[in-house]
């Protein structure tokens, strides 16, 4: 009898897992980490290049960054400062030249994970996330004049401008670093929307919110407590903000029509 119930029931077989085509290349998890190594590696001794340069140039750097103080001149506090303003400028200098190669090795790590078409329609943002970059450290010297001469405004007879080097410093590689990383804002929105995170509609209602965070961010990331800094950081970061969802409208594609049809 249970021979015969045996022999009746249809043969229980495992659920085997979709296998990849002939054409896809699916990577280990080991090969996955050896190649970020690769990437990791080759992005550190591009920024190391970049800071010998920034190291080899410092005294020009820093003559020109002080430029906008009424003195002129900084003031160094310790024996090892002067040392140490060097090698954070040769830092700064070295993520700034090297931010091509930065985009490159995150671009190859990323690429081969998204289907022809996504690459295709990210490809053209890779040159423009170097330039906003570059747009933003330039926004950055800008407006330093304008931030420095709002701290200062508050000093008199009693309290007498000595400017020390380590924070001035401190506070313009803090303004250059993030006034160009905030400008890959509208990257991020542009990729999360093309991976179908966030879409035109939830941008749109969310604007209040956004700009309140905005003022909420540029307030504190921007260093040094003036008034400048934070306004031109969080106007541009929203104009980025709208000029984002009009490029996301242009490019997004029509939810697909799921109601049932009616004979």
């Amino acid at each position: 009898m249970a021979d015969a119930l045996d022999a009746g029931s249809a043969p229980v077989t495992e659920e085997q897992p979709p296998r990849a085509s002939s054409g896809d290349k699916v990577m280990p998890l080991v090969d996955h980490l050896g190649e970020l190594r690769s990437r990791l590696v080759k992005t550190f001794l591009a920024v190391v290049a970049g800071a010998a340069v920034g190291f080899f140039f410092a005294d020009r750097i820093i003559a020109f960054l002080v430029t906008p103080l009424p003195t002129g001149q900084v003031i160094v506090l310790g024996p090892g400062d002067a040392f140490f303003i060097h090698l954070k400028i040769a830092a700064v200098v070295g993520i700034i030249l090297a931010m091509p190669v930065i985009l490159y090795q995150a671009w190859s790590f990323i690429s081969p994970g998204l289907t022809a078409q996504e690459r295709r329609m990210a490809r053209p943002w890779i040159p423009l996330a170097l330039l906003f970059f570059a747009v933003g450290v330039g926004l950055a010297y800008f407006i330093l004049p304008y931030a420095t001469a709002f701290l200062l405004s508050f000093t008199g007879p009693v309290l007498v401008p000595a400017i020390a080097a380590g924070p001035y410093f401190d506070f313009v590689t803090t303004l250059f670093l993030s006034f160009g990383l905030v400008m890959e804002f509208p990257i991020v929105l542009y990729g999360l929307s093309r991976v179908g995170i966030v879409k035109v509609a939830q941008l749109r209602a969310a604007r209040r919110f956004v700009l309140l965070g905005i003022a909420v961010f540029a307030a504190a990331v921007t260093p040094g407590g003036d008034l400048v800094s934070p306004f031109v950081m969080g106007l541009t970061m929203y104009l980025l903000y709208e000029g984002t969802i009009l490029v996301i409208a242009r490019t997004e594609r029509p939810a697909p029509d799921t109601e049932p049809q009616l004979a």
